[in-house]
């Protein structure tokens, strides 16, 4: 019997490949320039990218963010090739939701990705409003334990569930229980938006339920809410269009995050597309730059594809730092004196 979670992740991949705009390409990161240093006083070679993130260390602050996951030949395969060039690059990898693998037990092997990551950074990932429907610890610790995370996600997307014609839409009380969990887990939980963005309340309300670790995962980049048109009676239902760019662009969420920056690690996704976007995320306050668009079609292909993008964004992240004169990561890290103000 076919489970509908399984297979609105596939009509989720398939909807992305018929509609170019849905990578809804906002470009917000190029309104932000940088202090080029003609004079950079460092040798390329001697770079330092890497980073440290719950105790490891990645060879820049690369996170494949979160995608796919069901019992689906496509997307095991999609999920393999990411933890392989994970692995490879030493960069981290967050795993798309794994709610299916409880309706669907088959589902399970596209999340047990150790074996092919034994190393780097992993992070499960649920939907943080499923606490709302009879979602419990002992299912979250399941995901986690399923994947050998050291983290997991828990991901909030009131718009995709509003315009989702099966969507679970109870958001009420969510705090209390997100602090239950919290405090129940083996590992610590990061707070994610899906691509409108964290405000700083969501940020303090997070805090107040313990969690330290949040992915402010603005608008800018791949639209959920379009994704999700799709799928709503054959595309004849507009709400999903008329959201599609709700939300707050990544860099704004960084910026308005920072009164919360000293006891809050940030991690920046939605609309980073190159190295550059990367660095900028770094300067803004991000630990990690999140990217999945990038990946999806070489994750279809084979596990070297990936490797390559990961390898180019390393170069331009490399570059970027060279030119301003950045030679390790602490030098960039919320170092406003790059950004170059235009008069």
């Amino acid at each position: 019997m076919s489970d509908p979670t399984n297979e609105r992740k596939i009509e989720h991949i398939r909807a992305i490949e018929k509609d170019p705009a849905i990578e809804r390409g906002g470009a917000w990161f190029d309104r932000i320039h940088l202090r080029h240093r003609a004079l950079p006083n460092l040798d390329l070679a001697a770079i330092d990218s890497s980073t440290t993130l719950l105790g490891k260390t990645l060879s820049f602050p690369l996170l494949i963010s979160s995608m796919t996951g069901g019992d689906h030949a496509l997307v095991r395969t999609i999920n393999h090739n990411l933890a392989e060039a994970a692995e490879r690059c030493q960069v981290a990898l967050a795993v798309g939701s794994q709610r299916v693998m409880f309706t669907q037990p088959e589902a399970r092997s596209s999340f047990e990705l150790r074996h092919l990551a034994p190393t780097t950074l992993l992070m499960g990932n649920v939907g943080a409003v499923q606490l709302n429907y009879g979602f419990d610890q002992r299912q979250c610790q399941q995901a986690v334990d399923c994947l050998e995370a050291d983290a997991l996600y828990l991901h909030l997307n009131p718009l995709q569930e509003a315009i989702q014609p099966e969507g679970d839409t109870n958001f009420a009380g969510l705090s209390e229980r997100i602090a239950a969990l919290a405090g129940s887990l083996s590992v610590p939980l990061i707070l994610k938006e899906v691509g409108c963005g964290l405000a700083p309340e969501d940020i303090a309300a997070g805090l107040a339920c313990g969690i330290t670790l949040f992915d402010v995962a603005g608008s800018g980049g791949t639209s959920w809410s379009r994704i999700e048109y799709h799928r709503c009676t054959g595309g004849e239902d507009p709400t999903g269009l008329r959201f599609q760019d709700w939300g707050t662009p990544t860099p704004l969420a960084l910026q308005l995050a920072q009164p919360y920056a000293d006891r809050a690690t940030l991690i920046a996704s939605g609309g980073l597309r190159d190295g550059i976007d990367m660095v900028k995320s770094v300067i803004l306050g991000g630990s990690l730059c999140g990217l999945a668009a990038p990946f999806l079609r070489p994750a279809m292909e084979s596990a070297d594809a990936v490797v390559a993008v990961i390898e180019q964004l390393r170069r331009e992240f490399r570059i970027a730092m060279f030119l301003l004169g950045t030679p390790d990561i602490a030098s960039l890290f919320r170092n406003q004196n790059l950004l170059l103000e235009e008069r």
